[in-house]
């Protein structure tokens, strides 16, 4: 169901991949809600030309930019102004760790691999926000979200250096949101639950996360399509003065300090 939420608004929704994507779902979503934008990706994500159908599908332009470079930022959002003119919101969804995907154990980190991925997952959104603020593109009340994951404030064996990079993430989202203030823009990341998406599927025992937080969410895993939705009231007008927060979107995991499914599961142990 549609409620014309986003009708009439325009933006920019980074790292859209395959229909696994939260971006994915965001863009649709925001699309059956009225609204108009730029896909964006990498350029290698852009070879594997998936995004093609979604842009069909939404009406909307593809516009390859590395996101962590200032050159290529600069160029997608002069298309994005010539366009739209200003822009009332952008979802930043991108995050890569090279160590993870190449099994390196955070206490052997490689520290030229934690860079890239540091800049890739983190620098890229101040990046993204520095350009918007410099080309001053944002429409009065309009909204900048990230995704994010709880590792950044507890630990998960094996998501390594990515609990670091979201750490970041959540800290130039609060600092730099303190400026968009002035403006009247709201910045927020969304911390949502284990999601099978390509990306997260890269994770050593994301299985075992997945389940994990299953049993230990009571209303359950929030799905990618439901994200999207969550997302969608955040670009909306109705979430104006909500901003620098880091918004779980969990089921209640980050409220759970243990369920009765979890204790069901030790008890059945006899210890």
């Amino acid at each position: 169901m549609s409620y014309g939420l986003l009708k009439g608004k325009k933006g920019i929704i980074f790292g859209a991949l395959n229909e696994q994507s939260i971006a994915w779902k965001v863009a649709e979503r925001c699309h059956e809600e009225g609204a108009e934008f730029i896909l964006s990706n990498a350029p290698i994500a852009l070879r594997m030309g998936e995004l093609n159908g979604l842009a069909e599908k939404t009406g909307s332009e593809v516009i390859g930019a590395d996101a962590t470079s200032v050159e290529d930022l600069e160029k997608l959002f002069d298309a994005a102004i010539a366009k739209f003119g200003k822009i009332d919101f952008i979802l930043h969804s991108i995050g890569m760790s090279i160590n993870v995907r190449k099994g390196k154990h955070y206490t052997e980190m490689n520290y030229d691999w934690l860079e890239k991925g540091w800049d890739i997952s983190a620098v890229s959104f101040h990046k993204v926000m520095r350009v918007a603020w410099e080309k001053d593109c944002m429409n009065e009340w309009g909204s900048i979200l990230a995704l994010t994951y709880i590792a950044a404030q507890r630990t998960f064996p094996d998501y390594n250096d990515m609990s670091d990079n979201k750490a970041y993430l959540e800290s130039i989202a609060r600092t730099f949101g303190n400026y968009w203030g002035e403006r009247k823009v709201r910045v927020n990341t969304v911390s949502q639950s284990p999601t099978m998406t390509t990306a997260g599927s890269g994770v050593k025992g994301f299985g075992g996360f997945l389940g994990y937080a299953e049993d230990m969410s009571p209303l359950g895993n929030a799905t990618a399509l439901e994200c999207a939705d969550y997302c969608v009231t955040l670009f909306s007008d109705l979430t104006k003065k909500v901003t620098m927060q880091n918004l779980f979107h969990d089921g209640g995991f980050s409220s759970s300090g243990v369920t009765q499914k979890v204790i069901s599961k030790y008890d059945s142990e006899n210890f």
